[in-house]
């Protein structure tokens, strides 16, 4: 075998080496040459999250509850900055404190991150400088009160829901993240690469509810003052449409702060005498009472299975309108003995007691009913007085809105539309019956009895005078560890207004008042105090035409000669344009100063159809009271200094 010279093996071993970078270097181009590019690239490129802003909450007239805006935070590489001096003044103008502009500015840090967040526009002096760099963050912006701060919800500061519609409709509200991609130069300092530039953030969906911020802090401010003048210990307000289910407030407070939440939608109640409008009707339909059939009511004392029930209005005996007119407990446990008690736990089921009413809101409460099987001797008696039941707030004002609105109970709403973030409207509230529960005439016959109460019953102090009001009054013990408390009391009143024409169902809660505890002497003025204010109010979500035309006009059709003056009067009321539906606070604001205030004109003695000609060309909306023909007086008063399309009050001549 020859022997391999020096040179041979040198130049072989160099011919092997070659080899094999050939075929290695064929084997990272050939097989793993897309796995290389990938490396590279993501070596060369980083993909940056860019956090999208969630959907704006809209009130029913579109003023914002909650928005978001972008905003940025600010990083600085002191060593990358041109001029220091000047970076640091415009720091110092951007508000960022003194130590914090000292270590953006000291050239021996690499880098700087700065605390807080700044709107764009203000920082731009900042951003616009070399060495300075910026990433994205999202404040959430919420302008309302308290109480519907625990309705709208909130977020954190990494913009993720807490409660409220915030977390039950977070997968509408939440948007898509964008990502920006950064290129990287050979000394890693980072650029935004304009070869590529991601996918940008795609926003929430907007969402309007059918809350009225108006009526909203109406309540809420009627709600705070009524429990802070009574010593309560808190209380609830709702105020529903009970044509459509729409919720247009939910004001709760308690005054230990100990709740969370919407007390009105989680936290049942037992009702009291708030109940026995149910009953009274189911008796009508079944025929087995008629409103003016008497009952001994035994002159208020009443002894029943070894249980003594009692009457506030002592009478020997009452009619089933009377019995609920001074909401008489012994008339309603013997007028409710007719039924069985099959039928009465079907009178309470079939108005929505004892299920949750299916409004999209975390942890809704479904109340309590016990089926009959588990009743004792005396739960018959009980429920009628309203005992042995829990209910929320907002399932008692869904019951009586099927009174107001002729018999249909229907699924009340929070949520009227939704749309994309192009604008589409994905979601539109339509209005959804649930059942029938009682006929048109029986409910005409149960909302007449409801006016007596008002007018001349116990609950008198929720009348407004000049237009009509209907309602119940109900006052139950509070229970605590299984029993009764000595002198603590939950007092309510359900009404709707107007009485022949509802456009609100309201209930009023107040707990354990001191003093005073009837729902009658609590609650029911809570209520006038909340319709007196909607009225005054422009942004309330009434129909001040409807009210004009059902309520005063009819009432001045009783004037008989001036039949003639009424009709003017409707043909002049007619002719004025609707307010605005969407009222934004800077719009307000701008009209305010555009229109200087103007005075009321003199009309008193005018002849009624000349008074609102001469009202509605001095610029003010007009509402007539019910009266004759002769325009008597204003409200405000002639002289006072409203702005352009206030609201007027006309009162004639009785």
């Amino acid at each position: 075998m020859p022997r391999l010279t020096r040179s041979q093996v040198v130049h072989g071993a160099l011919g092997a080496f070659a080899a094999l970078l050939v075929i290695r270097a064929a084997q990272v181009q050939l097989w793993e040459g897309r796995a290389w590019a990938a490396r590279a690239h993501k070596q060369h490129y980083g993909a940056k999250e860019i956090p999208a802003p969630r959907g704006t909450l809209l009130d029913a007239r579109g003023v914002p509850l909650a928005q978001s805006r972008e905003l940025v935070k600010l990083s600085i590489a002191p060593q990358e900055v041109r001029d220091r001096r000047v970076l640091g003044k415009a720091l110092r103008k951007l508000g960022v404190p003194a130590g914090w502009v000292a270590r953006a500015t000291d050239a021996r840090r690499k880098w700087v991150v700065l605390p807080g967040r700044y709107l764009p526009v203000d920082a731009s002096p900042v951003t616009a400088m070399r060495g300075v760099y910026t990433e994205i963050a999202i404040d959430r912006v919420y302008a309302h009160g308290e109480a519907m701060r625990r309705v709208v919800g909130r977020v954190d500061a990494d913009d993720q829901p807490i409660d409220g519609l915030e977390l039950a409709l977070d997968s509408l509200l939440r948007g898509q993240e964008g990502t920006l991609l950064i290129a990287r130069d050979a000394r890693g300092r980072r650029a935004a690469s304009r070869a590529e530039s991601g996918r940008a953030p795609v926003r929430g969906h907007e969402v309007v509810l059918t809350l009225s911020r108006e009526l909203q802090d109406i309540a809420e401010r009627a709600l705070r003052d009524a429990v802070d003048r009574m010593g309560a210990a808190g209380g609830d307000v709702v105020i529903l449409d009970p044509h459509t289910g729409e919720l247009r407030a939910l004001a709760s407070h308690r005054t230990d702060g100990s709740f969370s939440g919407v007390p009105a939608l989680s936290a049942p109640f037992e009702p009291g005498s708030t109940l026995k409008p149910f009953f009274a009707a189911a008796l009508l339909a079944a025929g087995r009472a008629t409103p003016d059939e008497r009952i001994d009511t035994e002159n208020g004392v009443y002894t029943l299975a070894g249980r003594t029930i009692t009457d506030v209005h002592a009478e020997p005996s009452m009619t089933l309108a009377e019995v609920i007119r001074y909401s008489s407990n012994i008339g309603i446990v013997k007028f409710a003995s007719r039924l069985a008690p099959r039928e009465q736990y079907e009178v309470l089921r079939d108005v929505g007691f004892g299920t949750p009413t299916g409004v999209p809101f975390p942890s809704e409460a479904g109340g309590t009913l016990m089926p009959p099987d588990e009743w004792t001797r005396v739960s018959p008696a009980s429920l009628a007085m309203g005992y042995e039941i829990a209910v929320t707030p907002v399932q008692l004002a869904v019951a009586y809105a099927a009174i107001a609105n002729g018999g249909e109970l229907l699924e009340p709403t929070i949520v009227r539309e939704i749309r994309d973030p192009s604008g589409g409207v994905r979601f539109r509230h339509v209005r959804r019956v649930v059942r029938r529960v009682m006929d048109e005439d029986i409910a005409a016959t149960v909302r007449r009895m409801l006016v007596g109460a008002v007018e001349d019953g116990t609950a008198g102090r929720a009348g407004l005078g000049s237009f009509s009001v209907a309602g119940k009054t109900g006052t139950a013990r509070v229970a605590r560890g299984g029993r009764y408390v000595a002198s603590e009391y939950t007092a309510s009143f359900v009404g709707f207004f107007p009485a022949d024409a509802p456009q609100y169902v309201v209930l009023v809660k107040i707990d354990r008042p001191t003093g005073a505890y009837y729902g009658g002497q609590t609650a029911a003025p809570v209520t006038r105090a909340v319709l007196e204010a909607a009225i005054a109010a422009r942004d309330a979500a009434l129909d001040r035409r409807a009210l004009a035309s059902r309520e005063s006009l009819e009432a001045l059709a009783k004037a008989g000669p001036h039949a003639e003056d009424l009709r003017e009067a409707e043909r002049v009321l007619d002719e004025q344009p609707p307010a605005q539906l969407v009222d934004l606070p800077l719009a307000r604001h701008a009209r305010a100063k555009r229109t200087p205030a103007r005075a009321v004109p003199n009309v008193r003695g005018m002849q009624l159809r000349e008074a609102v000609r001469t009202l509605h060309r001095a610029g003010f909306r007009v509402q007539l009271a019910a009266a004759t023909g002769a325009a008597s007086e204003t409200w405000p008063h002639a002289g006072a200094l409203l702005r352009e399309g206030s609201l007027v009050r006309l009162v004639s001549d009785r």
